[in-house]
């Protein structure tokens, strides 16, 4: 089965490269969406999945290109934004449905470093002559 939270965690990484926000996209939908049905997801995001997907695959391709690069070659630049930005929200409301779901089931306690007053004070500068 696949994990939706790693593949919307691993697609939202991909949407914060530095190349251009279509390519982003195309690599975000292909790499790590596209193996995703809505079965897959929580009942809350399952809308807004099916949004995304609609906006990704919803043109007819060219000869040689397929849905994703024809739905994505014919959006602005603010649409491929939007698409962007709905698919970084989808995964912010799965972290939350994660976060409760992993919480329920395992308390995780962290540790803070003791550390002594030495340690905090900065290093003394020793003049030599």
């Amino acid at each position: 089965m696949v994990n939706a939270w790693e593949c919307f965690h691993f697609a939202t990484l991909e949407l914060v490269r530095s190349t251009p926000i279509k390519q982003r996209l195309i690599s975000a939908y292909r790499r790590h969406l596209a193996s995703l049905q809505e079965n897959d997801l929580p009942s809350e995001v399952r809308e807004s999945y099916g949004q995304v997907i609609r906006s990704l695959c919803g043109v007819q391709p060219l000869r040689g290109e397929d849905a994703v690069t024809a739905s994505v070659r014919k959006m602005s630049n603010q649409e491929a934004d939007d698409c962007a930005a709905q698919i970084v929200e989808i995964f912010g409301l799965m972290c939350k449905t994660h976060h409760g779901a992993t919480r329920s089931a395992s308390v995780v306690q962290l540790h803070s470093v003791e550390r002594t007053a030495d340690e905090f004070a900065a290093p003394a500068l020793i003049a030599s002559n």
